[in-house]
């Protein structure tokens, strides 16, 4: 987007339990939104979280830029209803947004495309909230859903075969954060950690041969989990091709 979410007992029990009541937010945070310039009002299709065409058109082009929430992209692909504020323009609920990019503005949690920024507004009055061009907003973590899509890895275009693979996850569903992807090495039978490239991408120089099977650290609705992809990505895989799996991330 080019804009550049018994002391010592109780300090540990602290430590332990916060980041599951982050996590599992269930309340609205307030905060400020603003949008972006788009000619076409979708999203971008060279956002930070590396999703590429998805990022701009996924969720019918509902899609944000965030700062804080992008957590060095382990935010990307995360689902938030956001809405704004003044009731004399302003719909009740708002939009449902997917995260796919990193934006910094003036003191905002939420940078928008211009079609999710006019859906915060009533009917007729998008043009006076497109006038504030920053607004105060309220905003909640929810469940991603995409009707009929199991999660897909996607080989990212950057990718050279045989020597350098890229994937990035799409179509993320519930309130999974994918933490860590691990490549199965069938030679010496064990698991071997990509390296988190930027945002949402992760790669591996000189990855093995033969049929590709992946398992991620999830953090979800279940806890942090592994998950396991066997075989998700053929021997003669393609830049840019995106395979689907048996499992979907919840």
């Amino acid at each position: 987007m080019g804009f550049s979410l018994k002391l010592q007992y109780c300090l540990v029990s602290v430590m332990v339990l916060l980041p599951a009541v982050c996590y599992s937010q269930d309340y609205f945070v307030k905060s400020r939104a603003t949008y972006y310039g788009s000619p076409d009002c979708l999203g971008t299709p060279s956002g930070a979280c590396g999703f590429g065409e998805y990022g701009k058109s996924v969720n019918d082009a509902n899609v944000a830029g965030v700062s804080r929430l992008y957590k060095n992209g382990t935010g990307c692909g995360a689902c938030y209803q956001v809405r704004c504020t003044n009731p004399q323009i302003c719909a009740d609920n708002g939009v449902n947004i997917v995260v796919t990019d990193y934006g910094e503005g003036d003191n905002t949690d939420f940078i928008l495309s211009p079609r999710a920024y006019a859906r915060m507004a009533r009917p007729d009055t998008a043009a006076h909230l497109f006038a504030y061009g920053v607004v105060d907003v309220e905003y909640q973590r929810i469940p991603c859903q995409y009707g009929g899509y199991k999660t897909q890895v996607k080989v990212h275009e950057h990718s050279k075969y045989p020597n350098y693979l890229a994937i990035v996850v799409l179509y993320q569903a519930g309130k999974s954060e994918i933490l860590s992807v691990d490549i199965w090495q069938e030679d010496c039978k064990e698991w071997i950690g990509m390296r988190r490239a930027y945002g949402a991408v992760f790669d591996m120089a000189n990855p093995p041969s033969g049929d590709i099977s992946l398992r991620f650290q999830v953090r979800g609705s279940a806890g942090l989990t592994w998950v396991q992809a066997p075989n998700v990505i053929p021997k003669y895989w393609k830049a840019g091709v995106a395979y689907e799996t048996d499992i979907q991330l919840y």
